[in-house]
């Protein structure tokens, strides 16, 4: 019984790297080899990738002309004599060319200071200064004795208001 199990295209595709820089890849591995002999798709864009590589191999670079390092330094010590143009252009050729120091610590270390300082109000808690205090809660037995406080209130205000209705009352004569 055999339990080998045939390789997809995507796995395939995966191991394309590895058969172009080592040709005798693809014969280790026996389920690639029969899946490129079956499958055109992963057999054409192996032979173009193949193709490719063979045509890199082909190519030759150019030589660099013979002056080509004199002119390069000389352009580069034309940029560093000629005067930058604004205040921070001369600011940053002076910190780029004047100076042997690296300035990255020292930035490193402000924005250091600045997370310390913006983050010190989280650590000591005080981050919520903004709100207003909660008031403490109302008892319910504090709470009845307000509302029948406003009652009390409420009862005398009616009973004020039908006493003075009641006088006027007296003088008309009931209507039956």
């Amino acid at each position: 019984m055999n339990t080998e199990i045939k390789p997809d295209c995507k796995m395939c595709r995966s191991h394309l790297p590895d058969i172009l820089l080592d040709r005798d890849y693809a014969a280790k591995q026996p389920g690639l080899a029969s899946h490129f002999e079956t499958c055109a798709d992963c057999r054409a864009e192996l032979n173009e990738l193949l193709s490719t590589f063979a045509l890199l191999d082909e190519y030759a670079a150019p030589e660099p002309s013979l002056y080509f390092d004199s002119k390069l330094h000389a352009r580069l010590r034309e940029a560093e004599a000629a005067g930058p143009e604004g205040l921070w252009e001369r600011m940053r050729s002076y910190l780029t060319f004047s100076t042997g120091r690296s300035f990255q610590p020292a930035i490193a270390c402000a924005l250091a200071l600045l997370l310390v300082i913006g983050g010190g109000g989280t650590f000591f808690q005080m981050h919520d200064f903004h709100q207003i205090p909660e008031s403490p809660a109302i008892s319910a037995t504090v709470n009845d004795l307000r509302v029948l406080d406003n009652n009390i209130q409420a009862e005398q205000q009616m009973n004020q208001l039908l006493d003075t209705s009641g006088s006027e009352d007296e003088d008309t004569p009931p209507t039956t």
